[in-house]
C-alpha cells in the first residue's frame, strides 16, 4: 500500500480533509496529515463537511516532526505557507504542491462559512485522483 502525507500550516482543515478523503475513497493508498504549526484541533466545520459526503473522520492535529523518519510515496503541501516553510521535504517521498483556499479564514454567516468548507472539500475530492497519479 502506498502512503501519502498531506502538509498544511495548522493541520486543522485542508490536510485533514485530504487525509480523510484518501482513506475513505482511494483504496491502495493510506493517508496521513500534519502541520508545520499544528493548531491542536480539527476544525468542526471540516468534520461536518466530510460527514455530509459520508466520510467519518476522527483525526487529530499533528506536527510534521513526527513523520520525518517515515517513508512516503508522495508528500503533498496543500497550502502556500506550508510549501514555503517546507520547500524541501527532508524525508523520503516525492513532493507535490497544490494550494487550496483556507476555509478556516472564511468570513460571513454560519451558512456562508459552511459553504466555503464544502467548496474546498469538493475541490479536494475532484483533484485527488490527479494528485495521487502524479
Amino acid at each position: 500500500m502506498r502512503e501519502v502525507l498531506f502538509l498544511c500550516t495548522g493541520n486543522s482543515c485542508r490536510s485533514q480533509m485530504a487525509e480523510a478523503i484518501v482513506n475513505a475513497r482511494h483504496p491502495g493508498w493510506r493517508a496521513f496529515s500534519a502541520g508545520v504549526q499544528p493548531a491542536g484541533y480539527v476544525h468542526p466545520l471540516a468534520i461536518q463537511a466530510l460527514s455530509e459526503v459520508g466520510i467519518r473522520h476522527h483525526g487529530e492535529s499533528k506536527g510534521v516532526e513526527q513523520f520525518r523518519d517515515k517513508e512516503f510515496a508522495l508528500v503533498v503541501t496543500v497550502c502556500d505557507d506550508a510549501n514555503e516553510q517546507c520547500p524541501v521535504w527532508l524525508g523520503k517521498g516525492r513532493k507535490v504542491h497544490h494550494s487550496f483556499r483556507d476555509p478556516a479564514k472564511a468570513q460571513g454567516t454560519a451558512e456562508q462559512r459552511r459553504a466555503i468548507f464544502r467548496q474546498v472539500r469538493d475541490e479536494i475530492i475532484e483533484m485527488m485522483p490527479a494528485l495521487l497519479e502524479s
